[in-house]
């Protein structure tokens, strides 16, 4: 298996990233912080954030 991500995987994973920075950034600021404490940085509380959403079941 290839560690390569296709044209469109790509796209979906910037589309993702950019779609939690702007939530992220709506978020009170004790919710930053109880994400800062629980995933130490606010990098690895944005990746939680965007693997959660593609991993999510798609909403019908």
């Amino acid at each position: 298996m290839s560690d390569d991500f296709t044209e469109t995987q790509a796209s979906v994973l910037i589309g993702t990233a950019e779609k939690m920075i702007e939530i992220w950034n709506r978020l009170s600021p004790e919710k930053q912080a109880a994400l800062l404490a629980r995933f130490g940085s606010e990098e690895n509380a944005l990746a939680a954030l965007v693997t959660t959403q593609l991993v999510a079941p798609a909403k019908s």
